[in-house]
This record gives C-alpha cells, structure tokens and sequence, in this order.
C-alpha cells in the first residue's frame, strides 16, 4: 500500500552559491560579505571559507548528470551577486555566462530550473556603504535581479527574490552570527525592511516585463508552542517567536502591515531602534512589500519549544558554534526560554518533527495563503548527521527515516487542504555550513572534499526511489521521533 503525490507534485534538491560554487575570485568575482566574514578571526569554525567549497564551479555539468540520475525534476539554485555584478557595479558577463550554461545544462537534463537571486551573499563593497541597512542596497539589487532576468528570462519561469530574510536580518545584523556580523536592534530592524522592500519592488519589476513568470520568496518559518498552553507566560513566549520569526515576515507580504505586537515588543527593549525603524518606512513601501507574488516558498527544519520559565536543560541548537559573542535574533525575547519535549536531534541539536512541517504548512496556508490564491512549496528541509563513507557508501539510516517522514508530512498537509506543490530536500550536497564552516555535513550526496568525489548516500537513493514512485509507503506515518 502506497499513498501517491498529486500528478504535477515537484520532487527537488537545493543549494547556495556561495555553500557549493568555490571559484571565489575568479572569473571577474569580487568579494561577497561571506568571505569576508570567513576571515574574522572566530566567526567560522575552524576558519573554514568557500573559496573552493564542492568546486561546482567547474564540476556543474557531474552535479547535473547526479541530478538526472537521482530523478529530481527541479533544482533550486542561488545565483552570486558578486559574479554577476562585482562589488554592486557592471554586469560581469563571465558571471552572466556561468549561469546561463547551467541553466542550459539542467534544461537539456529534463530538469527545471529555480532561481534564487539572494541566498546571503551580497558584496562586500554594498555592505561598506551600508549594507541591507541602507535604502541604496534596494536600488542596487532591483539592478541585480534585473540583469539576471536580461541573461536568463528566456529560460527561467521560476524566480525566488530573497532565501530566509529572517537570517539576513536578524541572525545577521542583529545577533551577528551570519555575516556582516553586526550585533544591533537598530541594523536588524533596518535590514529586515530594505529586504521586504527590494523583494517587493522586484517582483513588480519582473512582472512588468514578463506577466508569465512565477515570482515569489522563502521564508524560514517554525512552530512556536507553548510548553505549558495554559500558562499565560508559556503563551506569551510563543507568541513573541511568532511574531519575530514569522509573523514579521508574513504579514508585510500577505497583508500590508508588520505586526503590531511585535513592534510594540521590540519598542519595549529598544525605543530608539524602532523609532529609526518607523522613519525608514515611507509611503508605498509595505504596498510594495505586498505585491502579488505566485508562490510562497516555505524553508522548515524544527519547532521552538518554549516557556517564560527557565529551563533546567537548556536544549536550543545555534547559529554560532565559536566562541565568538553572539547576541540573540528575537530582540524582544530575553523572556522566552527552549525546553526539551524528548525528540530526536540532528547533528545541529534541532528536534526532528514530522508533524510540525504538517502543523507548519496548515497553517501558513488557513492563516495567509490560501486566501491570497499563493501555492506552497517545501523550498528547504533537511538534517545534518556524522557522514562515513564505507566501502564506498555512506549508510546515513537517520537521514533515510528523516526524509520518509518529512514527505509523508507534506502529503498529510495536501491531505489536510494546504496547497502544497512541492519539495526541495536541502541539500543535494554537503557544502560549506555557513558559521559551521565544513562540519555539518546535510547533503544527500557526500562530498569528499579533498578529493572532490560525490557519492550518494543511502538517503539520496531512498529519496530517488520516492520520486519515481510519487509516493511514500503507506506506513510511513508522519508523527516526531521520540
């Protein structure tokens, strides 16, 4: 017994340009804001860099042919805005020609291409003058995506603006453990609302030169739940990391409006920060942040199991595995504490929870866009696990039920009514773990990184085995691992 994916159902794998490309400062690239954090004394692991990364760069065409031989029918890819415009100037047609001769690869494979023009690595010289802080950079990346649409938009119908602007903004430039590494109220807040604006302004852009384009963006989205839901303060904990985690996102691109809660929390810690913060938004922005988008884009790895109460086993999986200070992204959450439920953790110390994708897709669609007619897509989900290659496999049996529950929940949502019409597992390869540098390993697909030989994991064939039927056994139940 089988239960089988609606007919037009996408099966797909992610990646980032700066985690696999390498080719750092070749070809006319200059220097992305990751590089040059890598460089920090402190803020990568073991002073990791994508210099090289998985060398796809040069091995593109194999990653293709892996693509095609695992079945995936779409690949959701980021594009480097310091190739394709070198520290925010002129167009660097070697940049432009990369990435025209991969999407021509993946086309000629039978495989759709999806673009994802931001994924964290803006210029190096933008950041210098501001960065997402400053009102210039939406300019700067309107200019960007449309020299992207000049080289590919004969090719690519699928258009992701920005992957997780939570981490582009507050991860980044609040609790400073992504790069730039700002640690300021102030900056995240200003960050989060250039990048609402320059997704908004380029999906109106895009659909002014070409109505047949699918535009939309990612958000990194969780589940808030209250350890205790009949505790006031428990309640209120959840409340805070859905709105500074999801609602802050979601209801600018679904309804015109940050959520008032949420900015009255943050006004709470930080009067001046949200002053500035109201300043910087003029008339027409939030119309613009909501401007009709075709797909939302749902990126989910675990729930946040929270209380006002401390707990005596703090279990919360960072961003940050250095030494190196770090302050927290929920400028307003100082009260909110992360409790253990007893779930299985992923190498990352995050719970796994099949339902919570479920939970997460049900209501993002009852809550926002089922009635705004936007489909979803599962454009991230994924596990890191310790990765051994034996006799010439990789036996990752954590990853294989990870991937069988986390498809069976999307079923359970399309079940459910949630327009679910995709899943992107995240990643096709291991790659370079941002702040983790090389020392989380989430692919389906093992790199060596020395050697640069892929080999599948048993996760990428069980995966493989799933696209070809369309379907996931019937016993496979998606429920959290206990």
């Amino acid at each position: 017994m089988t239960r089988s994916f609606p007919p037009a159902f996408l099966f797909g794998a992610a990646t980032a340009a700066y985690q696999i490309e390498g080719a750092a400062f070749e070809d006319g690239r200059t220097a992305s804001i990751w590089d040059h954090f890598a460089r920090v004394p402190g803020a990568v692991i073991n002073a990791d860099n994508g210099d090289v990364a998985t060398d796809h760069y040069r091995l593109y065409r194999e990653d293709v042919a892996l693509m095609k031989r695992l079945g995936l029918q779409t690949y959701r890819f980021s594009t480097s805005w310091s190739r394709v415009r070198p520290d925010g100037g002129p167009v660097n047609q070697k940049g432009i020609d990369f990435y025209s001769r991969l999407v021509d690869e993946l086309l000629e494979a039978d495989i759709l291409p999806w673009l994802t023009l931001h994924h964290w690595d803006m210029p190096q010289a933008l950041e210098e003058k501001g960065g997402w802080t400053s009102r210039d950079t939406v300019d700067r990346f309107v200019e960007y995506a449309l020299s992207m649409h000049d080289a590919l938009g004969d090719r690519v119908t699928k258009w992701t603006t920005h992957n997780e602007p939570w981490c582009s903004s507050f991860l980044s430039y609040t609790a400073g453990a992504h790069a730039p590494g700002r640690q300021s109220v102030r900056d995240g807040l200003l960050a989060s609302h250039h990048l609402l604006l320059s997704h908004g302004r380029t999906v109106q852009e895009l659909r002014g030169r070409d109505e047949g384009l699918d535009l939309g963006i990612t958000l990194n989205l969780t589940n808030g739940e209250p350890v205790d839901p009949q505790d006031p303060g428990d309640r209120d904990a959840a409340r805070r990391i859905d709105g500074q985690f999801n609602r802050w996102f979601l209801e600018p691109i679904f309804r015109g409006a940050y959520p008032a809660d949420a900015v009255e929390d943050i006004r709470a810690v930080d009067a001046a920060a949200v002053a500035e913060f109201e300043a910087a938004v003029q008339d027409g922005d939030l119309a613009a942040a909501a401007a009709p988008i075709d797909f939302l884009g749902v990126n989910y790895y675990h729930g946040e199991f929270v209380s006002g109460r401390p707990s005596e086993t703090p279990v919360r999986g960072g961003e940050a595995p250095t030494d190196r200070p770090t302050g927290s992204p929920f400028p307003a959450a100082q009260s909110v504490f992360w409790h253990e439920r007893g779930y299985d953790r992923t190498n990352m110390g995050w719970e796994v929870d099949f339902a919570g994708l479920t939970d997460l897709l049900t209501r993002v669609s009852d809550d926002y866009a089922a009635a705004a007619g936007v489909p979803l897509y599962v454009t991230e989900n994924g596990a890191a696990y310790d990765d051994e290659v034996t006799d010439g496999a990789v036996h990752d049996a954590e990853r294989v039920a990870f991937v069988r529950g986390h498809v069976a929940a999307v079923l359970d949502a399309i079940e459910a009514g949630a327009d679910v019409r995709g899943y992107f597992y995240w990643s096709l390869l291991d790659n370079y773990e941002w702040a983790w540098g090389y020392e989380k390993r989430f692919g389906i697909v093992h790199v060596d990184y020395d050697s640069q030989v892929r080999t599948v994991k048993d996760s990428g064939h069980e995966y493989a085995r799933i696209i070809a039927a369309r379907a996931v056994d019937a016993q496979t139940v998606a429920a959290p691992v206990a």
